[in-house]
């Protein structure tokens, strides 16, 4: 089996492995107290969220709080949905491309909601239209299907200019690149090689939240429930880790990305071919059935697009996004590599997927 589904998932670091079994402890472990509980095996494990917490802080700009959530989606339902009072039913301006957390969301504010448009490279413009009296702007930092990098600081400052708080999906950027100044950013642990079931959203002081979830009143009251010191640990040491290997991660990405290009040269590329996260392929080739193609394939694991969609069978809007028509949509598949990528894997993988291809033309 070959892996190259990264922007679904990626593979959970050793590093963070390790870091989590202390505290999936059984009866005979001093290792499964609850963080919220004041007893010495309570403040043990309180003490490893809270170094957690310090690592994950570390990824982020200065000024702002760590909150633990189950994944990037509540993370960004919070934001979202838990601005101040002061913007409930202002207009909410999102890219078109954004994830379905954001546009979902968005849509079911009270506000109206606008779509940013972006261009054939996927890219929105800085100087793009927001709506008058606009409260809340998000924009993605990197797309997951097509890997375009937005130039959110521009789009950041033109929110603030308007009084409108800037909330960026950092997901795919978190442990690969710097993240992005925003006033809310929502991470994801799997997407950086951490345990599934857990994620984070930064608040920059100054931002206040109404509560997402109530109850017992843990993570600043934003969130309500009690953490995991195991998931919590787990997140921390992979984002140390991300952090300490990104320049050897973002070379070696880059590395596989001109030797992809060179191994589907046949292939037309969709989105930016500069402004994109390394680790992203998406091609395309006329004439090809993707769904056959994957299930002749079925020894390399890649996608069509992103997890969250693949079974609803449409035509992916982000590639409609870009211009694609919905038949060039359907032929295009995206190849995500990372950090426990080898070239020999991506050379057997590519020649698998262009001898299937060869046989539908």
């Amino acid at each position: 089996m070959i892996y190259l589904d990264y922007q679904a998932t990626t593979p959970l670091a050793p590093e963070a492995r390790e870091a989590m079994l202390p505290w999936l402890g059984g009866p005979d472990s001093d290792g499964f107290g609850n963080p919220h509980s004041s007893h010495r095996l309570g403040r043990r494990a309180e003490a490893a969220v809270e170094l957690a917490r310090e690592r994950v802080a570390a990824l982020f700009p200065p000024g702002g709080t760590v909150v633990f959530t189950s994944g990037a989606t509540e993370a960004l339902n919070i934001a979202l949905r838990g601005c101040d009072p002061g913007r409930a039913g202002k207009p909410v301006a999102v890219s078109a491309i954004e994830h379905s957390a954001v546009l979902n969301t968005a849509l079911d504010l009270p506000g109206d909601t606008t779509i940013l448009p972006v261009d054939r490279d996927g890219l929105v413009d800085p100087q793009v239209g927001l709506p008058e009296g606009v409260g809340i702007v998000s924009v993605m930092q990197v797309n997951n299907e097509i890997g375009t990098i937005q130039p959110v600081a521009d789009l950041c400052a033109r929110a603030r200019a308007e009084g409108a708080l800037f909330v960026c999906d950092a997901v795919q950027a978190a442990g690969k690149t710097p993240v992005a100044e925003a006033d809310l950013i929502a991470i994801s642990a799997h997407k950086f090689h951490g345990p599934k079931g857990i994620g984070a959203l930064w608040v920059r002081e100054g931002v206040e939240l109404e509560p997402h979830t109530t109850g017992g009143g843990q993570e600043n009251g934003l969130r309500s429930g009690t953490l995991s010191p195991a998931l919590c640990a787990g997140m921390g040491a992979a984002i140390e880790l991300a952090l300490a290997r990104m320049p050897e991660d973002a070379a070696h990405c880059a590395s596989l990305f001109e030797r992809a290009r060179e191994l589907f040269a046949g292939w037309q590329l969709n989105g930016s071919v500069t402004q994109r996260y390394k680790g992203n392929l998406n091609i395309r080739r006329d004439g090809i059935d993707v769904a056959r193609l994957m299930s002749d394939v079925r020894d390399v694991m890649f996608s069509a697009g992103s997890a969250c969609a693949s079974e609803t069978g449409k035509p992916s809007r982000i590639l409609a996004a870009i211009g694609l028509t919905q038949e060039q949509a359907r032929n295009s598949v995206r190849i995500g590599f990372g950090r426990y990528t080898t070239a020999a894997e991506l050379e057997q993988a590519a020649d698998l997927i262009n001898r299937a291809a060869a046989l539908q033309e």
